[in-house]
This record gives structure tokens, C-alpha cells and sequence, in this order.
């Protein structure tokens, strides 16, 4: 706001007195006004500071927050990989004993196959021999004759 200098008419023993009274109550007018806008930022300056206060500590719990979440998310990634480590660790080493358990149990069954096997060899020839020896007695095996039953057939005619 510019205000213009003003200009007074010079009458005897000086200026216009009406025309000066009359800006001095513009010029206070003014100075009231304006002094009522400073009150005003004043106020406005004082909340817009209360109120960035305000936001700078919610900022500044936020990042508290953010780091100690940042942090716990670290350590739960940090013991999740130790404890996947432990797992895998636990679990290869039951693999590991597994695998030589079904090993072992496999040997042992490959070797009673083995025997099995040995010995099916030795029962099959024995069966072999045994068959043998019995096509021979069914082949030298006889049905004796039947007798002619014409002879009982008149031994029921007498006794009737």
C-alpha cells in the first residue's frame, strides 16, 4: 500500500487545519487497520508455529516408528534365516540318515534276495528230479482189467 504524500493548502500561520486533522485520521485509520493485520499474521504466524510443531513431532515419531520397525523387521529377517539355516541343516542331515538307513536295508534285502534266489535254483532242480520220477511212476502205473459184470447181472436174476 502506497500512499500518496499529501499536499495542504498553506493558510495563515501555517496548513489547512481541517485538511490535516483530516489525514492524520486517515493516516491513524490506516495504522489501526494495518496494526490489526500484524495482530492477525501475528496470530496466524503463532498457530501456523504451533501447528508445524505439532507436525515436525509427529514427523519425528513416524520416523521413531518407521526405524523401530525398520529394526525389528531386520531381526525377525535376520533370525527367520537363521532358523531356515537351522531347518535345512536338520533336514539334510535326516536326509543324509535316511539315505544310508535305505541303503543299508537294501543291502540286506538284496542279499536275502540273493539266497532266495540260490536257493529257489536248488529247490527247482530238486523238483525237477522229483517230477521226473513221478511221470515215471504214473507212466509204469496199471489200472487192473474190470471184471465182466455180466455174472452179477444173473446172480440178481436167480435171487429175484
Amino acid at each position: 500500500m502506497t500512499a500518496q504524500k499529501p499536499t495542504f493548502r498553506v493558510m495563515k500561520n501555517g496548513y489547512d487545519r481541517f485538511a490535516v486533522d483530516d489525514a492524520i485520521d486517515r493516516y491513524a485509520a490506516m495504522v489501526d487497520q494495518l496494526q490489526r493485520k500484524v495482530e492477525l499474521y501475528q496470530q496466524q504466524l503463532v498457530e501456523t508455529t504451533r501447528q508445524l510443531e505439532e507436525i515436525k513431532g509427529k514427523y519425528e515419531s513416524l520416523q521413531a516408528m518407521d526405524a523401530s520397525r525398520k529394526e525389528a523387521a531386520e531381526n525377525i529377517a535376520r533370525l527367520s534365516l537363521r532358523e531356515a539355516n537351522q531347518i535345512i541343516a536338520t533336514a539334510q542331515k535326516n536326509a543324509d540318515e535316511i539315505i544310508r538307513t535305505a541303503i543299508s536295508t537294501s543291502r540286506l534285502i538284496l542279499m536275502d534276495l540273493s539266497k532266495l534266489y540260490s536257493q529257489a535254483g536248488e529247490v527247482k532242480t530238486e523238483m525237477k528230479g522229483e517230477l521226473t520220477d513221478l511221470i515215471k511212476a504214473l507212466d509204469s502205473f496199471r489200472i487192473p482189467e474190470m471184471p465182466d459184470l455180466k455174472w452179477l447181472e444173473e446172480a440178481e436174476t436167480k435171487l429175484r
